[in-house]
């Protein structure tokens, strides 16, 4: 009889481990999508509260209520609103990457909207590695062609956003377009609270409430309204560089308006380095 009670115990007590497991995968799983078809909606609605995501090694990724779509085709809506509360997400290694409450496309191609609406509260998202990358409350394309609206309502309050390592980035509350063609409106309406954001590193750089692209072509709007309150965005290393509230375009073409009406309040934009940049509530074309 004794021994029929402690295997009940024994196998209730598993039960509960396997649980609490596959809860804690449950949560902190992105949607994520490789070289496939999408003809419709993708929709993450995903609530991460109190939890941990970790990826350690050369090119580790951790995603934590995102959405990531790599060489795939799109055509309808890709809209995320996580809600991210009180949690950690973390990447270390070489080519590290943690995404948070973000959408990211990578050689994809998008006809319709990219919506990120994530909101992100007293979480920290951290990646440290050569050529570390941390977006929080962002939207990243590279090599990507969308034929339609990007737009970033995402909204980070009390967080931190921390990249570490040569080349460096860190990303928050902003819109990244790295070898990407637009045709239509890119639009950036993140709100930032008491955040901050960072970049270590040489090379390294770090943008909030901000709009880059980088050898990108546009045709339409490129519309900047982020609100930038009681933060601060600090890019540390040789030829580092500090984007606040701007939109800035290195080696871009754009057909149409490029329009910053972003507000930053109570806040500070630094960056330390020989030939290192701040650029602060500005539109840069280079």
């Amino acid at each position: 009889m004794q021994a029929e009670i402690n295997h009940s115990q024994k196998e209730s007590k598993m039960k509960t481990v396997l649980s609490f497991v596959v809860a804690l995968l449950l949560v902190s799983t992105p949607v994520a999508f490789g070289q496939s078809k999408i003809d419709g909606k993708v929709i993450n609605k995903s609530k991460v509260n109190k939890s941990a995501n970790l990826a350690i090694g050369k090119g580790a990724e951790a995603n934590m209520g995102s959405v990531k779509i790599k060489g795939s085709n799109v055509k309808g809506t890709v809209l995320n609103k996580s809600k991210v509360n009180k949690s950690a997400n973390l990447a270390i290694g070489k080519g590290a990457t943690a995404n948070m409450g973000s959408t990211t496309l990578d050689g994809s191609k998008v006809k319709g909207k990219v919506i990120n609406k994530s909101k992100v509260n007293k979480s920290a998202n951290l990646a440290i590695g050569e050529g570390a990358t941390a977006n929080m409350g962002s939207i990243t394309a590279k090599d990507s062609k969308i034929k339609g609206t990007v737009v970033n309502k995402s909204k980070v309050n009390k967080s931190a956003n921390l990249a570490i390592g040569k080349g460096a980035t860190a990303n928050m509350g902003s819109v990244t377009l790295d070898g990407s063609k637009v045709k239509g409106k890119v639009i950036n309406k993140s709100k930032v609270n008491k955040s901050a954001n960072l970049a270590i590193g040489e090379g390294a750089t770090a943008n909030m409430g901000s709009i880059t692209a980088k050898d990108s072509k546009i045709k339409g709007k490129v519309i900047n309204k982020s609100k930038v309150n009681k933060s601060a965005n600090l890019a540390i290393g040789k030829g580092a560089t500090a984007n606040m509230g701007s939109v800035t375009l290195d080696n871009a073409k754009v057909k149409g308006t490029i329009v910053n009406k972003a507000k930053v309040n109570k806040s500070a934009n630094l960056a330390i380095g020989e030939d290192s940049e701040a650029n602060m509530g500005s539109v840069v074309v280079e």
